[in-house]
């Protein structure tokens, strides 16, 4: 069995992976490492990529681990890199994200997430089923608060305009933390959000298995 490498979303886990099936594939999961203060999102891209054994591998990252990927993909050769409900350069981020990276007012959002806006914020994921609300309630309540303050800085100051010949971009058109009005996929989910890698696995892994012949 080859491998494939896997880069959840900001604070998720392995978990996101559980329906992807891909044949002749094992996937193993890259788990989030915890910062070093004021740590450069290259170096922890490379701390990251060490995981990564033999060569020529297939790297699969989902929202900011898509991210992640291309900035792996910087490092070393990969086979192929599929990105999932992210971006590829600095232009598809979405303008409130650049003003509050530009303004810092990422500093000053609570991460805590309040019952009051819990509704709100799994609308936006796309969370539509009892399993994904409880999977994603458990995120909150683990998430490293110093991982996710690094995180969210690097994502809304993330500046790139490089990409690897061999990525694929596979995106949702109802994505409402990656609006695909700015985004140009190499491959469109009709009415996927940024659940899709768990709740459309079947038509993702289809869509992979074809890339990868």
């Amino acid at each position: 069995m080859k491998t494939a490498y896997c880069i959840s979303g900001l604070g998720a886990d392995e978990k996101v992976f559980s329906n992807l099936q891909m044949g002749g594939y094992e996937l193993q999961y890259i788990p989030w490492l915890k910062p070093d203060k004021n740590e450069r999102l290259d170096l922890y891209a490379k701390r990251m990529g060490e995981h990564i054994k033999g060569d020529s591998p297939v790297l699969i990252g989902v929202s900011f681990g898509g991210m992640m990927g291309i900035e792996i993909a910087k490092q070393m050769p990969l086979h192929k890199l599929f990105i999932i409900s992210s971006i590829k350069t600095t232009n598809e981020l979405p303008v409130w994200m650049k003003i509050a990276g530009t303004m810092k007012l990422n500093k000053l959002l609570p991460l805590q997430s309040y019952k009051y806006s819990e509704r709100i914020d799994n609308n936006r994921l796309g969370v539509a089923s009892i399993e994904e609300r409880e999977m994603v309630k458990a995120y909150r309540k683990s998430a490293d608060p110093v991982y996710l303050h690094w995180a969210i800085d690097k994502v809304v100051n993330w500046k790139n305009n490089w990409n690897p010949d061999n990525l694929v971009h596979i995106h949702g058109d109802k994505d409402k933390i990656f609006p695909i009005k700015k985004i140009h996929p190499t491959h469109i989910i009709k009415e996927g959000t940024q659940m899709m890698i768990f709740n459309r696995a079947k038509e993702i892994s289809e869509f992979i298995e074809k890339e990868l012949g």
